[in-house]
């Protein structure tokens, strides 16, 4: 064989071992002189290493910046950041912010202090206006700046929506989202992964209407969508009251005439309150008509009816009503009472029952809102004439008689129920000192067997018979003995204490006519019963 057939293996091999080094040579060398350099976009940071030696050619060897670029506009920002005006070939253009001059040196000194580029490209808008999309990207930090950088013309009271939520043409824009997309096998740059979606905004023209409230008409824009809503963000008040044409849940169209008929607000007084309300009548009769406030008989309205209705004016309603009353007079029943011989003592009769007399008035009762303002008396007359009552007491004195506890026969010509107490000399209040101690009213000594009465009704040295105490001689009075009283006299040793009702005997004979007591007072009143009257006292001597 020959011999060149053993030698080129061994010449490729050795070719191929050459490149191997020389590549892998040239990297680590290259990666020995490259310059780290940190590029964050929009806030996501990468490490790229280069040899370039200026900002510029770095951003369009990482695609930042495109291969062939002109400036359109380069200016130095107060917060130390450079503004670009960048465009292509192509004609397509954007502004970017950098934190280096595009001519900045990178040189192995500068990477050492970690030299990092900072880039903000200008965010994407989808902006939906008459109709049409248009898309942009843009620096404008407000709905006003975004639509001048545009050429979209607005009017101030268009309604913009920013991602779906109604804002102010001065208002701020949302902040910016940094989302990624998910990483990649070949992920590149970390910031292209950054998910830059346009940011929507939506223009909604206003529609011209006109307004007349009564006064001057004048034209507004709105958005909304009917009338009531149209005046409500024009902060027209509607009262309650007031008439709108056409209504307020019509819509809104351009050249819309919508009247305003504005009510008056009155106050009412009526049934005892005041109503708040307001009328687009142009009579107090009318308003009063509109309200259902119906007037009947005599009420009285002020101002009157055909009053032209002002504002905050003040109604009153009075409700009269007039009713006619009797009133009565009882003329009292007289009583006359006659003694009759022939009727037994404490004995009455009625001869004659009599009548009160009445005497009726006709008044003319005038309320007003349910008080009495006036009466007028108009019709006096008696009804009934009053009868008197005529009553006959007995005056007849027969000889009575009772057997007591111990057998005797007491004669008597009265028995009066009355109260007993005692009493003896030591009890009946008089000092020792006083030369009267120990005597009655009629100056007999104090002993058993003397009582106490009222003269008036019991004469003096006249004798009593009282059950369980025994005969005694009405010898004595006191201040508190009056009527159907009766105090039995005791010695000071032997005081017996009463305090109970007994039945008195006045005994026999009777004393003269004129000291008797034809009628006994029912004083006074022993508890639960219920005693007779006595309309007729007299005294004996009638």
């Amino acid at each position: 064989m020959p011999d060149g057939w053993e030698t080129e293996p061994s010449n490729l091999q050795v070719q191929l071992s050459v490149l191997t080094i020389t590549v892998l040579g040239s990297w680590w060398l290259w990666n020995l002189t490259a310059i780290p350099v940190v590029i964050e976009v929009d806030g996501v940071a990468d490490t790229v290493y280069t040899h370039r030696r200026a900002v510029g050619a770095l951003l369009s060897d990482v695609g930042l910046l495109p291969a062939t670029y002109s400036r359109l506009e380069e200016s130095f920002q107060p917060d130390d950041t450079f503004v670009f005006g960048i465009k292509d070939n192509g004609g397509a253009g954007e502004a970017l912010r950098l934190s280096h001059s595009l001519d900045a040196k990178i040189d192995r000194s500068v990477s050492e202090d970690g030299l990092k580029v900072t880039i903000e490209r200008p965010r994407p808008f989808r902006i939906s206006a008459d109709s049409r999309d248009v898309l942009l990207s843009s620096w404008a930090g407000t709905p006003a700046d975004l639509l001048a950088d545009a050429y979209i013309g607005f009017d101030p009271h268009d309604q913009v929506i920013v991602n779906g939520v109604p804002a102010a043409w001065d208002a701020s824009m949302p902040a910016r989202p940094t989302r990624l997309s998910a990483p990649r096998y070949d992920r590149g740059h970390a910031w292209a992964r950054i998910e830059r979606d346009p940011l929507p905004i939506q223009v909604y023209r206003s529609i011209p209407f006109t307004v007349d409230d009564g006064n001057l008409p004048f034209t507004i824009r709105t958005t909304a969508q009917t009338v009531g809503e149209a005046l409500r963000e024009a902060e027209i008040t509607i009262y309650l009251g007031d008439d709108v044409q056409p209504s307020l849940g019509s819509p809104v169209s351009a050249g819309l005439l919508v009247i305003i008929q504005r009510s008056t607000p009155i106050s009412l007084w009526v049934d005892g309150r005041w109503i708040k309300t307001r009328t687009r009548s142009q009579t107090v009769g009318d308003a009063l008509t509109e309200m259902g406030i119906g007037l009947t008989g005599l009420d009285e309205v002020s101002p009157s009816l055909d009053t032209p209705v002002r504002e905050n004016m003040e109604i009153r309603i009075v409700r009269v009503r007039e009713e006619i009353k009797i009133e009565e007079d009882i003329i009292p029943l007289e009583t006359v009472c006659k003694g009759d011989p022939d009727l037994l003592i404490d004995i009455q009769q009625v001869l004659s029952p009599g009548a009160e007399g009445i005497t009726r008035r006709r008044y003319r009762v005038r309320y007003e809102d349910g008080q009495e303002v006036a009466r007028t008396l108009e019709d006096t007359w008696v009804a009934q004439e009053p009868v008197k009552r005529e009553i006959a007491y007995g005056q007849r004195i027969i000889r009575r008689t009772f057997v007591d506890e111990a057998g005797q026969e007491i004669t008597y010509w009265r028995m009066i129920h009355m109260r007993a107490t005692s009493y003896s000399a030591a009890t009946a209040g008089v000092s020792p000192d006083e030369p009267w101690y120990g005597h009655t009213r009629t100056g007999d000594p104090m002993r058993k067997g003397v009582v106490a009465v009222d003269q008036k009704l019991i004469p003096l040295r006249s004798q009593v018979y009282v059950p369980g105490y025994g005969y005694g001689d009405a010898l004595d009075t006191g201040t508190a003995i009056k009527n159907r009283r009766i105090d039995l006299g005791y010695d000071d040793d032997n005081l017996v204490l009463w305090r109970r009702w007994v039945d008195v005997y006045l005994l026999w004979p009777p004393p003269p006519a004129y000291q008797i007591e034809w009628q006994v007072p029912n004083l006074p009143v022993e508890p639960g019963v219920n005693h007779q009257s006595r309309p007729c006292p007299v005294s004996g001597n009638q």
